[in-house]
């Protein structure tokens, strides 16, 4: 059974999961081709660039906001109707639409209101969108199969957010880690995002150490800081793993 394996010793973000998948083999030029399918395609770019963090080669996503549209009052069911309307694959539409309602969920939840009013950046954002909808589209794509993931990495100390100075991770994080491994270190940044967390938590069947595979692909997605300590780096293993 092929299966992927996030090792998350860096954190996670939406971007370093595509990278990842990316620098697996992930072909761009099909993702591209698969994200015209949300009718979006007037509203970002999506580029990947190699590069190197401590030495170790990695690929960057980068999407680019290309028109100056203000989509952060969509709330879930706008996002929603934007999955239903595209011509996207059933079985992607419905496993972003489970990592949107988590996210929105986790939102809700700490700021004490209903998921229909949630209409945050990291929920309707066109990069979060984007992470998100190509993210599954890439696992779907490499034909994986299941996942599993590592402890999830967190970083330390406060970050400035659109309610004012939030304390890493930020609430609707640890809200989506909620029942989920950590690791706490003392890297003063953020290193696992709401979006990163909300994928990773929707998608992977259990955490912890890496399953008996046989490894076929490694691929690194970087994150955009370079950190003191530890290569910023999304290590995904996709290997075989024996069925029961």
């Amino acid at each position: 059974m092929k299966t992927a394996y996030f090792d998350c010793f860096s954190g996670i973000s939406g971007d370093m999961t595509l990278g990842a998948l990316v620098d697996i083999g992930l072909d761009p030029e099909q993702l591209a081709v698969e994200l015209t399918k949300l009718n979006l395609n007037d509203e970002f770019s999506l580029t990947f660039e190699k590069t190197k963090k401590q030495g170790i080669s990695g690929t960057r996503a980068i999407v680019t906001e290309t028109q100056d549209r203000h989509l952060h009052g969509r709330h879930l069911q706008d996002i929603f109707d934007l999955l239903d309307q595209s011509d996207l694959e059933a079985g992607v539409i419905c496993r972003a639409k489970k990592i949107f309602d988590r996210l929105t969920a986790a939102e809700a939840t700490v700021h004490d209101m209903p998921k229909s009013e949630v209409h945050l950046h990291e929920v309707s954002a066109i990069d979060s969108i984007i992470d998100i909808v190509g993210s599954v589209i890439g696992l779907d794509l490499l034909e994986i199969e299941q996942i599993y993931a590592s402890a999830i990495s967190l970083g330390s100390g406060f970050v400035r957010c659109a309610h004012g100075l939030m304390p890493v991770p930020v609430p609707g994080t640890m809200e989506l880690l909620r029942g989920i491994p950590i690791r706490q270190t003392q890297i003063r940044k953020e290193l696992v995002t709401p979006t990163g967390a909300a994928i990773i938590t929707t998608l992977a069947e259990q955490f912890g150490p890496m399953p008996e595979v046989t490894v076929q692909r490694i691929g690194y997605g970087a994150g955009s800081r370079d950190l003191p300590d530890v290569p910023n780096l999304l290590r995904i293993v996709v290997g075989e793993k024996k069925s029961p």
